[in-house]
């Protein structure tokens, strides 16, 4: 039926369509056709990573699994999206989304083998949207599992132009037999911490209030690092910890890790250790990196509360065996980690995290 024979409703519209209430069909189809090469590139034993199904399949026993228990674990990215967005950089937080997700299962023996992604949008931006996903499968790249899926949703009305929200869904696998509970830690073990790639993903809600008060443009210098600009400090991505910690599991001796995210070191550790045993932490025993030196100093913020909001330079624990501390610390750093002895694991008379020296360490 020609155009202006249409269908008109009693409020004079004419020929409505998905398009002109806002959703791009179209749009979505090509942003799909563009990510399928991305999403092939991680294919792996178990997976073919193709798009386009219904549901993803995954195939343990290809991938080697004799007796396996499934873990699985979901995260966003936070308003970290929100420096992605001024800035006009997409792809970093892809790899963050990924990040948030793996390193949580990784804590407990096991190897991520796929994920799927949500990204939700008031308007979709193909281009956008392209380099998102391109960071997406980076990220599964770095923790050798595979896209196999994914959703896209294009809502008008919810979201404003140019604004759009993640979610990441990853699934594991661990031997029953070598499944990382933490049960076994112990008085006496060494804790060791692995250095973050800066902020990841935690705390930007007050990182963005430092930065409007202190008057920063996101395009102009970092004030503590004046070879970059400040978006592109503040969205270095989260570092993913995968395939060290499995050598370190590999090696033996490991009793526990710890993602340290949003509650920093005193909110995640506990949740590894058996009850009566705590963590002494020396914050001495590493350099405060320079970011959060600056987010102390601009934005006044006291040492707990830095404990408490960001990583302050450690990403990941390893509680060890002592007598096993020294050959995990080896195979860590050839696995491209930085570690450092950051504190043990004590009789617990109080507090189950203890952290001692940030009055000095983390203070501007």
């Amino acid at each position: 039926m020609p155009e202006e024979e249409g269908i008109t409703n009693r409020k004079g519209l004419s020929n409505l369509t998905y398009k002109k209430a806002g959703v791009d069909i179209d749009a979505a189809a090509a942003l799909i056709e563009a990510v399928k090469p991305l999403a092939r590139a991680t294919a792996r034993p178990g997976a073919a990573a193709e798009l386009g199904g219904f549901g993803a399949l995954f195939d343990l026993k290809e991938a080697g699994y004799r007796d396996p228990i499934l873990v699985a674990g979901t995260d966003g990215v936070g308003t970290k999206l929100m420096v992605a967005t001024a800035a006009g950089r997409h792809d970093r937080v892809g790899i963050d989304l990924v990040a948030m997700c793996v390193n949580d299962l990784v804590v407990q023996g096991a190897e991520p083998l796929f994920f799927l992604d949500y990204y939700a949008t008031g308007k979709l931006d193909v281009e956008a949207g392209k380099s998102l996903l391109a960071g997406i499968a980076e990220g599964c790249r770095r923790a050798g599992c595979a896209l196999i899926g994914g959703e896209t949703a294009e809502m008008p009305g919810l979201y404003r132009r140019g604004d759009y929200d993640l979610a990441g869904f990853a699934v594991g696998a661990v031997e029953r037999d070598r499944l990382v509970t933490g049960e076994t830690v112990a008085a006496g073990d060494v804790v060791l911490g692995l250095a973050s790639s800066g902020l990841h993903a935690n705390g930007f809600s007050l990182v963005r209030r430092v930065v409007e008060d202190s008057g920063l443009d996101y395009a102009g210098p970092a004030p503590f690092d004046s070879g970059r600009s400040l978006a592109d400090a503040l969205l270095e991505p989260t570092r993913i910890y995968v395939k060290s910690c499995l050598s370190a599991l590999g090696a033996g001796g490991v009793r526990a890790f710890a993602h340290i995210t949003g509650g920093g070191l005193a909110g995640n550790i506990p949740r590894v250790l058996p009850q009566g045993l705590a963590a002494e932490i020396d914050a001495t025993a590493w350099v405060l990196p320079a970011v959060f030196k600056w987010l102390a100093g601009a934005g006044g913020i006291a040492p707990a509360e830095m404990g408490r909001t960001f990583n302050c330079g450690i990403g990941m624990v390893v509680v060890a065996e002592a007598d096993r501390a020294g050959d995990l610390e080896r195979v860590l750093t050839e696995a491209g980690e930085t570690v450092t002895r950051v504190g043990r694991i004590v009789r617990r008379g109080g507090p189950a995290v203890v952290l001692g020296g940030t009055e000095d360490a983390w203070r501007a």
